[in-house]
Order: C-alpha cells, then sequence, then structure tokens
C-alpha cells in the first residue's frame, strides 16, 4: 500500500502564510474548482444551471458571485466554480449533474493555485505586478489579467481582500511575485 501525503502548490504538507506590514498572503488549498463552458444553443440553460447552484444569477462579465459556492466569469459563456472541498470535493460532477449535458464541466482543482492577500493597501500590491484596475475593485469584480507575465484571475471579496489564482506549475513563481510587490509596497 502507498503512503500518499498530499502536498500544497507550494510543496509543503500546510498552506504558508506570509505577512508583512499591513498585509497577509495566505497559500488558498481547501477550494475545488470546476470549470463550466455552455455547449452551443445551451447558453440560456447553462447560465440557469449556474445560477441554482449559487443562489445568484450566474456572474457577467468581470464579476464573480455567489457565497459557499461561488462562480466568476472567465469568458462569454464559461465560468469557473469554486467550493469548499469538505463539502464538494466532487463540484464537477455535481455541476455537471446540474447542468443536465447543457455544458462541458472540467475538474479544475489540481490544475491551479490560489493566493489571498486581506489587510490595506492591497491596491499598492497589485499596481505593481498587473496593470488591472485594482484601485477601482469595490467588491465582486473578477478580472484575467497578467500576473508577472502569468496568466491568472484576480477576485475581488473586498477591497481588503482579493484572491490571486494562477497556474498551479508557476505556484512558487507567483507566490514570490506576490510576496516581493508586498514588500516593496510596504
Amino acid at each position: 500500500m502507498h503512503d500518499l501525503i498530499a502536498i500544497t502548490p507550494l510543496g509543503a504538507t500546510r498552506p504558508r502564510i506570509d505577512s508583512h506590514g499591513p498585509v497577509t498572503l495566505t497559500e488558498v488549498t481547501d477550494r475545488a474548482l470546476a470549470s463550466v463552458a455552455a455547449r452551443l444553443g445551451h447558453e440560456a440553460q447553462t447560465s440557469a444551471a449556474i445560477a441554482a447552484l449559487i443562489g445568484t444569477p450566474a456572474p457577467g462579465p468581470a464579476c464573480m458571485g455567489g457565497a459557499t459556492l461561488t462562480a466568476f466569469w472567465m469568458g462569454p459563456d464559461q465560468w469557473m466554480l469554486s467550493a469548499p472541498v469538505e463539502t464538494h470535493e466532487d463540484l464537477a460532477k455535481q455541476v455537471k449533474a446540474q447542468a443536465k449535458g447543457a455544458a462541458s464541466v472540467t475538474d479544475q482543482t489540481g490544475a491551479w493555485c490560489r493566493f489571498d492577500l486581506s489587510g490595506d493597501g492591497l491596491a499598492d500590491v497589485l499596481e505593481r505586478l498587473t496593470n488591472a484596475n485594482t484601485r477601482a475593485f469595490t467588491g465582486g469584480e473578477a478580472q484575467r489579467a497578467a500576473v508577472e507575465h502569468m496568466g491568472c484571475f484576480l477576485l475581488c471579496h473586498s477591497p481588503r481582500h482579493i484572491s490571486v489564482i494562477g497556474p498551479r506549475s508557476s505556484a512558487g513563481s507567483l507566490h514570490h511575485a506576490l510576496l516581493t510587490a508586498i514588500r516593496s509596497a510596504h
């Protein structure tokens, strides 16, 4: 029998937390992810399925929505859904059942890493890394952006809490860039 040990995107057994000045950077590992793309002719049905899952209308361009189960807009008729792994380990299967063949659904949990920035002055940090107008973020925004040449998503829960989702294969580089920008800003 194999004794497998789960590791975080940064290669540890527990998520990493770094603080500098008023900002805390947290590696988030307890979220399941599933991508959803509406099939041609089933856009309204897919949007309705997402709304039923998250409890609010499916997010439009540059937006996110939901509470426990959330979704953010990735492109025309495409969304990423997120939920706690503890209660939604099989998120993709749940979404696929709700979509009833109207959408292509793919488990994305192992493909992405997420870092949460919390505290004051997050726009000061992010303006060093991306051209996204994070100063205008008030909460509910979801924007695709390049962060240090990596394709990422910026999710604004509030001006004091922004998530950066990037490719898991670049987790070390993304973490380093975020931490360097935090130290530079504060």
